[in-house]
């Protein structure tokens, strides 16, 4: 089939593609402008136009895939309407995509793709992941009909992931805009998540999850995961714990969090392998793209990419850098934050005013609206007990980074740990 995807360009639509391609379809698709992803995708032998333009929108198409951020008046989407070819979004296109797999669907607000790549890692499966893991550098590889999926629950398309196994990371409130801001819809939805699934697998200490009379693999992570320590090795973050009677665990990264997203995969993976083969395969795992991300490493100098972009990851990422800077034995963190969305700036301004304890500055880019309506945020007053710098964008070189204002450079920095904190543009601006 010929199959055209609009914002192919998006971490989660471009896994699709490359899903989509692997089954032997032909695929095509649009994106705004050219980046990495797009670059990747056209090495891969997928046709790429940009921009989007309805002139790109054939008559033997059998069907468009458009992902989230595609509105209706798109020109292609318009065209394609207008030529009868059926269009899909893409929580639309799943089913079709995930078949009859045997779906191992992670969701919750925070931790979902850290999860869904340690357990893709273990299990050796195929993996749908809205990031690039760096065990197989990529956000989709195909290995048989065991799939570690991210699913999302930002536009509901969890329900359509088909899931064998449900692994729920946490249910903290996000993407409100979508269940118009009703706490009662947002937690029904996954309610319904959980009961399709055969396995659930749960982080029986989120509030909502231990409200919930429901039988599955509970993890309690207070009382299960014990002896946590931290460790460097060549300059990589690496973990370890016990994990209940199951014995002594070590994995890629900081912190408590990533205790507990490990936890869930392996117990996870104990419904399709042995012990001794989860931990064999969990030393695969080496992280993911913007999630800790050491894009510079050096012994006085350290640039940290992390898509972090809601105060509660903002706050476990600021933790798991202060780790690192005191074995590293650097005494200074600048935080680089690129705010992501005006709706959860609202939604979330008083818990963002205390996520920043920890930095010893604060500098903030303008923020990525993913075309929304923008909002009146005086920045200056509300985060005026960091005293923060305002700057436009980032130069970076070799062991340093420069912060622009009106295209001069009014700072730069080559001593500390850089943390960049954001899931717009930030990631590119942070590399050289």
């Amino acid at each position: 089939m010929k199959i055209y995807l609009i914002g192919i360009g998006g971490i989660g639509v471009s896994a699709l593609a490359r899903c989509l391609q692997h089954s032997g379809h032909e695929v095509s698709g649009s994106d705004i402008k050219t980046t990495p992803i797009t670059k990747s995708l056209e090495a891969q032998g997928i046709k790429i136009n940009c921009p989007h333009n309805k002139s790109n929108i054939k008559d033997d198409f059998d069907f468009i895939i458009y992902s989230a951020a595609i509105k209706a008046t798109n020109e292609e989407l318009v065209q394609a309407c207008e030529k009868n070819i059926k269009t899909y979004s893409r929580k639309e296109a799943l089913p079709f995509i995930l078949g009859d797999k045997k779906v191992y669907s992670v969701c919750g607000a925070h931790g979902k793709s850290t999860t869904t790549a340690i357990l893709a890692s273990i299990l050796n499966s195929s993996a749908l992941i809205g990031a690039i893991s760096k065990d197989f550098n990529s956000n989709f590889r195909y290995v048989d009909e065991l799939l570690a999926f991210e699913a999302d629950e930002s536009d509901g398309s969890f329900l359509l992931s088909n899931p064998y196994c449900a692994l729920i990371t946490n249910c903290e409130p996000e993407h409100m805009e979508y269940y118009n801001h009703d706490l009662k819809r947002f937690y029904h939805a996954y309610e319904q998540f959980i009961s399709m699934a055969k396995i659930k697998v749960l982080n029986a200490e989120d509030d909502f999850i231990s409200n919930l009379d429901v039988k599955g693999i509970k993890l309690y992570p207070s009382k299960d995961i014990t002896n946590i320590s931290y460790t460097l090795k060549e300059n990589e973050p690496f973990t370890s714990f016990i994990l209940k009677g199951l014995g002594e665990f070590e994995v890629w990264g900081f912190g408590q969090h990533i205790a507990i997203d490990a936890s869930l995969a392996i117990l996870a993976s104990l419904n399709e392998m042995d012990l001794v083969s989860i931990k064999k395969n969990l030393s695969s795992y080496k992280g993911i793209k913007k999630r800790f991300d050491l894009v510079q490493k050096f012994d006085d100098f350290v640039i940290i990419d992390d898509y972090a972009h809601h105060p509660t990851e903002i706050e476990a990422t600021i933790k798991s850098t202060n780790l690192y800077a005191k074995l590293k034995n650097i005494d200074k963190i600048i935080i680089i934050w690129q705010p992501h969305k005006y709706s959860r700036l609202k939604d979330n301004l008083e818990h963002f005013k205390k996520c920043f304890k920890g930095c010893d500055e604060l500098i903030i880019l303008p923020v990525w609206s993913t075309g929304e309506k923008k909002i009146d945020i005086d920045f200056e007053e509300e985060f005026k007990i960091y005293e923060p710098c305002f700057a436009d964008s980032l130069v970076t070189k070799e062991k340093s980074i420069s912060i622009q204002k009106n295209n001069k450079i009014i700072k730069t920095y080559s001593k500390g740990i850089i943390l960049g904190l954001g899931a717009g543009d930030i990631t590119y601006q942070l590399r050289i």
